[in-house]
C-alpha cells in the first residue's frame, strides 16, 4: 500500500512541474499611432517558440573545505584585506603547478610568526622589486681644502690673517656632532612640528595608580619643566596633551645592531648620514635631501620604529635579497609574490612582528643597515593628555620654585615570542623609566635622575578649547581616559560661579585595583563622581550608566554652555554612549540626533600605544 501512494505522489509530482508562461496576444489597445492601423486589425500567425528552461539553483559545494578558500563565508570576511587576493582568482590550478621541496627554519622566532605555507610553488610570478635606497651612510672623513691643525696654521687663526679661517671652521663644525646627551633626549634634526623643541623634562615623582591584580598597569608621573625653553606661542593648558619622543629600548637596539653584524665600536662612531629625499629623519620636516653628521646608534633609538609597525614587502623583499640561505630566501619572496598574496595577508594582521624577530627567523639576512633605514617606518611622538591644572601645581624645592605637570600612562602589551609579552614603545618607556626610579629611590637615592623628552603638543584640542565655557558639564571616561578629567574638577571647584555644576562618570573594571585617582579630585568627591564597575558588583557600563542618568545628560546639553566630554575609545565606549542617549529622551529620536551631534564635543583619548 505505502509503495503504491509514493508511486501515485511521484507521478503527480511530474506532472505538476510548473513551466514558463507563453505570450500571448495583449489585449491592451496599441499607444502607437499608425495610418494604418485598419490594416493592422488581421493579425498575423505567431510561429510557436521553443519551450525555455525554468530557473533553477545548483549546489556548488556543500562543505566549507570545497570552496575556494576552504573557509565559510565569516571566517573570510573576518581575515580578508578587501583586495580580493585571498580569492585565489586568476589563478592556475594546482594540477598545473611545480612545487619545491624547501626546508623551513627550525627556531622559536620563525614559529611565531605563524606563516601558513604548506608548499611553494617553483616559479613565482609578481614579486615586487627591491625598494630604492634613500638613505647612505659614510664615513665622516677631512675634506682635502682643511689643512692639518698645524703650528702655523694655529697662529694664523690667533691673528686673524687667514682669509678662509671662517669657512674653514664651520665645514669642521659641521662634520662633528652637536653637543647633546642622546641618551636623555633625541638629537635637534628630530624635531616634531615647529616651533616645538624636543625637551628632557627631569622626573620629579612617580607612583603607581594601579594594585596589584589589575589587568593593566598604570603609572601617574610628576614633570619638572620649568625650564622649558621660552619662545613658544602657546602655554600648558587643562585638558592639552603633551608629545613625547618616546626612543627604542636599548636592549633592542643593541640586539638588531648584532642581528646585523655592526661592529660595537662603529655603533656611537660619528657618521655621515646623506638621505635623498622624504621627511625621515625628522619627524615632521620638510621633504627634501639631508646631510647631517649623527651615529648608527641614534638613529635606530630616535628615528626608527622596529617594533609598532606589521612588517612590508619591501621589508621583505630586502631581506630575501641578502639571504645566504636558498629557502630562507624562497620563503621570503614568496611573501613578496602574487601566489603568497594571502599568507601574506595573514600575516600581516597577525600579531605584531618586531624587526629583530624577523632577523632570528631568517637568521642568514644581513643586510646594510643604511638600507634597512630606508624602509623602516618612522618613529612619531606619542601624546598624552595632562592629568591636572599646570596654572596651580608648583612646588618649592632648593630655595626655588618648580612647575610642575602630571600625566597618567597605561602599559600596553602585546604577545612576544620569547619572553611571552612586550610592552610598546611609549608606554614601555614609561614603564621603564617608573621602575628605575623607584628602585633608586629604594637603594636611598635623594634626588634620582631620569628624564622624559617632551614638548609642548595638542594645546589646542577640543578638551582644552571647549572647557574655558562657565556652563554644566558632564565629564565621561573609562580607564586612564579619565586622567585629564581631573585637571578640570580641581579648576571648577575653584572657581564660584562654577560650583555644583561638574559630574564625572568614571567607567573601571574593579574598583578595588584599578580606580585612579580615587580621594585626588578634591573636596565633594563623592558628590561629583560616580564610579560604573564592569567586572564586579553590578557589572554595569559607562554606556549604561549614561542611559541610566539620561535626565542628567539632557538638563546639561539643553543648558546655556553645557558641554559633555566623552574621554576614552571613540569606537567603542564613545559610540556606545551616543548610541545610548540618543535611544533613549524625550524629544524625537531624529532631532535628539542633530542636538547630540551640535552640542557636544568628543575628544579621542590622547594616550598612545
Amino acid at each position: 500500500m505505502a509503495t503504491r501512494i509514493d508511486r501515485i505522489l511521484a507521478e503527480h509530482s511530474a506532472a505538476s512541474i510548473p513551466e514558463e508562461p507563453r505570450p500571448g496576444p495583449s489585449a491592451a489597445p496599441s499607444l502607437t499611432y499608425s495610418d494604418s492601423s485598419d490594416e493592422q486589425d488581421a493579425e498575423e500567425p505567431r510561429q510557436p517558440e521553443p519551450r525555455r528552461r525554468r530557473a533553477s539553483t545548483r549546489l556548488i559545494a556543500q562543505s566549507p573545505a570545497d570552496r575556494i578558500t576552504g573557509e565559510t563565508t565569516t571566517q573570510l570576511i573576518q581575515r580578508c584585506c578587501g583586495g580580493g587576493c585571498c580569492l585565489g582568482l586568476g589563478r592556475p590550478k594546482k594540477d598545473d603547478i611545480l612545487f619545491e621541496q624547501i626546508e623551513f627554519p627550525d627556531n622559536d622566532a620563525y614559529r611565531s610568526l605563524c606563516l601558513k605555507i604548506d608548499q611553494i610553488p617553483a616559479t613565482l610570478n609578481g614579486v615586487c622589486d627591491l625598494p630604492e635606497q634613500t638613505a647612505f651612510l659614510q664615513p665622516v672623513r677631512r675634506p682635502s681644502t682643511v689643512p692639518s691643525p698645524t703650528e702655523s696654521a694655529s697662529s694664523l687663526v690667533e691673528k686673524g690673517a687667514s682669509p678662509g679661517t671662517a669657512d674653514i671652521e664651520k665645514t669642521l663644525h659641521s662634520l662633528s656632532l652637536e653637543d647633546l646627551d642622546t641618551r636623555i633626549q633625541p638629537p635637534s634634526y628630530v624635531q616634531p612640528h615647529p616651533p616645538h623643541h624636543v625637551f628632557p623634562a627631569r622626573v620629579h615623582s612617580t607612583r603607581e595608580l594601579t594594585r596589584p591584580g589589575a589587568e593593566k598597569r598604570t603609572f601617574h608621573f610628576d614633570l619638572d619643566v620649568t625650564n622649558y625653553p621660552a619662545g613658544e606661542d602657546t602655554d600648558f593648558k587643562v585638558g592639552g596633551a603633551i608629545g613625547v619622543s618616546a626612543p627604542n629600548e636599548t636592549a633592542m637596539v643593541d640586539e638588531v645592531l648584532d642581528l646585523l653584524l655592526v661592529p660595537r665600536f662603529l655603533r656611537d662612531k660619528p657618521v655621515l648620514l646623506r638621505t635623498t629625499k622624504g621627511r625621515w629623519p625628522t619627524v615632521w620636516g620638510d621633504d627634501q635631501a639631508r646631510e647631517l653628521v649623527t651615529t648608527r646608534r641614534d638613529l635606530l633609538t630616535w628615528c626608527s620604529d622596529i617594533q609598532s609597525y606589521p612588517p612590508t614587502k619591501q621589508l621583505l623583499r630586502i631581506l630575501a635579497e641578502h639571504a645566504t640561505d636558498p629557502d630562507e630566501r624562497k620563503i621570503l619572496l614568496f611573501l613578496c609574490s602574487a601566489e603568497g598574496q594571502g599568507v601574506f595577508c595573514d600575516f600581516r594582521t597577525g600579531p605584531h612582528v618586531t624587526l629583530d624577530q624577523l632577523l632570528y627567523a631568517f637568521p642568514s639576512a644581513k643586510p646594510p643597515l643604511d638600507l634597512l633605514l630606508s624602509v623602516l617606518q618612522p618613529l612619531m611622538p606619542r601624546f598624552y593628555s595632562l592629568s591636572n591644572d599646570p596654572h596651580e601645581s608648583f612646588l618649592t624645592r632648593d630655595g626655588k620654585q618648580h612647575r610642575l605637570i602630571e600625566i597618567a600612562v597605561t602599559v600596553h602589551s602585546t604577545p612576544d615570542f620569547r619572553t611571552g609579552a612586550r610592552a610598546g614603545v611609549g608606554s614601555g618607556f614609561f614603564q621603564r623609566q617608573a621602575l628605575a626610579f623607584l628602585e633608586a629611590q629604594q637603594r636611598g637615592e635623594k634626588d634620582p635622575e631620569f628624564y622624559i623628552p617632551m614638548f609642548k603638543g595638542l594645546m589646542a584640542n577640543p578638551l582644552a578649547k571647549q572647557f574655558v565655557s562657565d556652563g554644566p558639564m558632564l565629564l565621561i571616561g573609562a580607564g586612564v581616559g579619565i586622567a585629564p578629567f581631573r585637571g578640570f574638577v580641581q579648576r571648577r571647584l575653584k572657581t564660584a560661579n562654577c560650583a555644583n555644576k561638574v559630574w564625572v562618570l568614571q567607567g573601571i573594571r574593579d574598583s578595588l585595583v584599578d580606580e585612579l585617582y580615587s580621594g585626588e579630585w578634591g573636596v565633594h568627591e563623592d558628590e561629583v563622581k560616580r564610579v560604573v564597575q564592569s567586572r564586579r558588583g553590578e557589572g554595569r557600563y559607562v554606556q549604561e550608566e549614561v542611559q541610566a542618568q539620561a535626565d542628567l545628560v539632557w538638563y546639561i546639553i539643553n543648558s546655556v554652555d553645557g558641554r559633555v566630554f566623552v574621554c576614552g575609545s571613540s569606537r567603542g565606549m564613545g559610540e556606545g554612549v551616543e548610541t545610548k542617549q540618543i535611544s533613549h529622551g524625550r524629544d524625537g529620536k531624529e532631532k535628539r540626533r542633530r542636538r547630540w551631534g551640535a552640542m557636544h564635543a568628543f575628544a579621542a583619548d590622547i594616550g598612545a600605544f
